[in-house]
């Protein structure tokens, strides 16, 4: 029996108990269940009240976890032991934040990582010093979501100015370098393999339009440390490393946060890390029935094999955190979108769902109608600030109100004599606050999805450390760019017929 099986016939019995019942009805027979189900850790307050479980479908959610080794397996990836099978690698990205582990792999990992840190300081005070205003920062994937999103959440006024390059749509590299002096212009180009036929393309664009004088401001964070010298002739003191133990979508606490220091300033850095390490030691040191990450990923477990739930939308109400589900969609989707279990068995059930949102009250607007009134539930995380920086004291209210009312409506609905004004309820919930959206809390918030996903892919027995799926397009476009130039032919008939089209137009 597979580890899927196991948890599909495991809680069939609890799902067929509950069928019916709806989160009003469990709030009702468990006065204590709002603060039961409710935990804090540091910045962050967590409330799972209005999930579908109760108390004993809890219990055998725990006891899967355990009996799938889910705490072995943590301390494993802490200690550097190499947990991405198919990859032969330690998966060690906790170390870049923390240093909870005595294993000596790890151990050097911390130590490395503090060495990268020390240098990413002074280049930091240098660029802040050289009369540079603005830093395009050149990446794709885990190169560019994460910093992407801290800096649009945390970017502080009067630094540097910091903006993002990924797509190879040449429109894109149009409008980022619009309005810009290649003069007080600096440019970072982050690629873990620096063979990133986006980044490269994309760093030659930045490369030419900086003009005379290039490389004297082009830096670069690479894995592969000689290739952005033979490239782009940056030299090694302005090129700082990455490490085959840091996969690229948990590499936004390594130097590959170089964007982020730049925007939010080095110190501010330090507190972002600080907070996730904050989980890290959370999570490593608490009882799973204690554990918000295992309660985190426990819940995604119900929802998807137990009642069958396709999607997930991550809902925050903090116009600041507006990028939040395009970066959870790399770290969960690329993480657990997998059919083939570590021994290389097929996965028997389902795995990840599809992961979206968007920031609130502007989706109220858009496709909450069919989260309320669609045929199809869509478990959600609403994330709120409960402190907040702006001076627009009603708004905030305003903002917190509607938070409390979509997930209140969600799980608790509301009946009507007219089929069209009725509202049936039971729509799943778990409300995430911050205290307020500060460097320490973000760097948490993060951790906490990070940890939540790892133990995800323990109870489905997949790898969430490698990423094979994106490798198969690359492959072809490689193949086709000689087709697209008139050099070759496509060997698939739709596809020559699609290039004959875009080579006529």
């Amino acid at each position: 029996m597979t580890a899927t099986d196991r948890i599909d016939e495991a809680l069939r019995a609890h799902q067929a108990r509950l069928s019916g019942q709806r989160t009003l009805d469990l709030v009702a027979n468990d006065p204590g269940r709002p603060q039961a189900m409710a935990l804090r850790v540091g910045p962050i307050y967590a409330n799972f009240a209005r999930q579908g479980y109760d108390r004993d479908a809890l219990a055998a959610l725990f006891g899967l976890l355990r009996d799938a080794g889910a705490e072995g397996r943590v301390r494993a990836q802490f200690d550097g032991e190499k947990i991405n099978l198919t990859e032969g690698r330690a998966v060690l990205h906790t170390a870049l934040r923390s240093d909870l582990s005595r294993a000596p792999v790890a151990r050097e990992a911390h130590a490395q990582a503090v060495e990268a840190r020390a240098r990413m300081r002074g280049l930091v005070e240098a660029l802040e010093g050289s009369g540079i205003t603005d830093v395009v920062s050149v990446g794709i994937g885990g190169s560019d979501l994460g910093p992407r999103l801290v800096v649009d959440a945390l970017a502080v006024p009067d630094r540097l100015r910091v903006h993002f390059l990924s797509n190879v749509d040449g429109h894109a590299a149009q409008r980022v370098l619009a309005g810009l002096d290649p003069a007080r212009t600096a440019g970072i180009l982050i690629s873990k393999t620096f063979g990133t036929q986006e980044t490269l393309l994309n760093g030659r664009v930045l490369a030419d339009w900086l003009g005379e004088g290039a490389v004297d401001r082009l830096y670069a964070v690479s894995a592969n440390v000689e290739r952005p010298a033979e490239v782009f002739g940056i030299p090694p003191e302005r090129i700082l490393p990455m490490w085959d133990w840091v996969g690229g979508r948990y590499s936004l606490w390594s130097a590959v946060g170089f964007p982020i220091a730049l925007a939010i300033g080095m110190d501010a850095f330090e507190d972002f890390l600080a907070g996730a390490a904050e989980v890290d030691a959370h999570v490593l040191n608490t009882p799973l029935e204690q554990n918000l990450a295992a309660w985190h990923a426990i819940t995604a477990i119900w929802n998807r094999n137990a009642l069958g739930l396709a999607t997930h939308a991550v809902l925050p109400y903090d116009d600041r955190l507006k990028l939040l589900s395009n970066y959870l969609q790399q770290l969960v989707m690329e993480s657990l979108g997998k059919s083939t279990r570590r021994d290389g068995s097929p996965v028997a059930g389902d795995t990840v769902p599809v992961w979206w949102g968007g920031v609130g009250t502007d989706t109220q607007h858009s496709f909450f109608q069919a989260l309320h009134q669609g045929t199809s539930i869509v478990p959600a995380d609403f994330i709120g600030v409960i402190h907040a920086d702006s001076p627009y004291v009603e708004n905030h209210r305003a903002l917190h109100a509607n938070l409390l009312a979509q997930t209140e409506a969600f799980a608790n609905g509301q009946a009507s004599d007219d089929p069209h004004r009725a509202y049936a309820g039971g729509r799943p919930t778990t409300t995430i606050l911050l205290d307020a959206l500060t460097p320490r809390a973000l760097g948490a918030l993060l951790a906490l999805y990070e940890h939540s996903v790892y133990l995800q892919s323990v109870m489905w027995g997949i790898n969430a450390f490698d990423q094979f799926g994106v490798e198969l397009g690359k492959q072809v476009a490689n193949r086709l760019l000689p087709a697209l130039a008139g050099e070759a032919e496509a060997d698939d008939p739709v596809t020559r017929e699609l290039i004959a089209q875009l080579r006529d137009a």
